[in-house]
């Protein structure tokens, strides 16, 4: 139980006070405690006694409680599954050539991770791409990258705040030159500018008709960055193919179903570092398993919707990313709408 409000004057309870009452009873905080906090702060012990009573019996508190009952039932069927997973992780599997029929009954329909391989074997593009290719045909095209990220722990949150725009080929230079850094990256998030910047890149980009759509047009996302280039740990709102083109990545991932350990407060992404997990500030992570591989050029990784993962580029890196499935991916209309949990 934190506290970080200020103190109060007696037998005055604020709004934030009554809020912190009902926030604390909600997690199943022993009233006496909450009691003893509020007398340390100034109040009586009545006032104390009686502002908690009149949560407690509050019919707007018993509505919440109710409420928070469901969400405890559909907790335990999570932790069902998470129980599971501890029992037998998931094991990331590598399939040659993988049917569309198998991708979809072994691996979509049941939400699992799978490296894909051998699809790319035939694509002249996975020759073709280099730094010296993207720099003697785009040098002179104007792009976003997101920049300045080291100084930032929440620069993938923040990810506004970092864009920049800039020649390609200087950029091309910058990733070929400075070694191994999380500084900059170009990634999905500034897709919307670099579509128009890159666009004839998709042009040689393979169609992966046994798994994608075709028929409105190329798509996908382009990432390029050094060694060292960091994705925090995050969930997509949708499947997701990640295809490696140039360099290597290791990627861990978290199953959907322990969520609750995850501390998830805002959006899609959770506090913990996948680098090194704090376990004195999270130890209800000390058993949540966690499943790592590595990919490298023409292989093919699918991200299922929910799962957790973190990445970290090995070397200089090209990864295009992918959503548009033959098969229905909107997982996203029913997402919350207000992402503060």
């Amino acid at each position: 139980m934190q506290v970080q409000l200020k103190p109060i004057a007696p037998q005055e309870l604020s709004h934030e006070w009554k809020r912190w009452i009902a926030e604390n009873l909600i997690l199943a905080t022993d009233p006496g405690a909450l009691s003893a906090v509020l007398q340390q702060h100034g109040v009586s012990q009545a006032v104390a006694v009686r502002e908690i009573d009149a949560a407690m019996n509050s019919p707007y508190f018993q509505g919440v409680r109710r409420v928070k009952n469901r969400v405890e039932k559909r907790d335990w069927v999570l932790n069902i599954e998470a129980k599971l997973d501890r029992i037998s992780p998931v094991e990331i599997r590598r399939e040659h050539r993988l049917s569309r029929e198998d991708f979809l009954h072994n691996y979509y329909r049941r939400n699992q991770p799978v490296i894909i391989t051998g699809m790319l074997d035939d694509a002249a593009t996975l020759q073709r791409w280099d730094l010296d290719y993207f720099k003697e045909r785009f040098q002179d095209r104007q792009v976003e990258v997101q920049m300045g990220r080291t100084k930032d722990a929440n620069y993938e949150m923040n990810s506004i705040a970092h864009k920049r725009k800039m020649a390609f080929g200087e950029y091309v230079d910058l990733v070929r030159q400075s070694g191994h850094t999380n500084d900059f990256y170009m990634t999905a998030n500034n897709d919307s500018s670099n579509r128009l910047a890159l666009n004839e890149l998709w042009d040689e980009f393979p169609d992966l008709p046994e798994y994608l759509r075709t028929d409105q047009g190329k798509q996908g996302f382009f990432w390029l960055g050094p060694a060292g280039t960091l994705t925090p740990y995050h969930h997509d709102l949708t499947n997701n193919f990640m295809i490696q083109m140039i360099g290597s990545k290791r990627v861990k991932f978290i199953a959907p179903c322990h969520l609750p350990r995850l501390q998830n407060e805002r959006h899609c992404f959770t506090p913990i570092d996948g680098a090194a997990i704090d376990l004195q500030r999270f130890p209800q992570m000390r058993d949540v398993p966690i499943l790592e591989c590595e990919i490298g050029p023409g292989e093919i990784l699918f991200l299922p919707v929910g799962w957790w993962h973190y990445v970290q580029s090995l070397a200089i890196s090209v990864t295009i990313s992918a959503t548009h499935f033959i098969w229905d991916n909107d997982f996203y209309t029913n997402y919350p709408s207000n992402h503060d949990f």
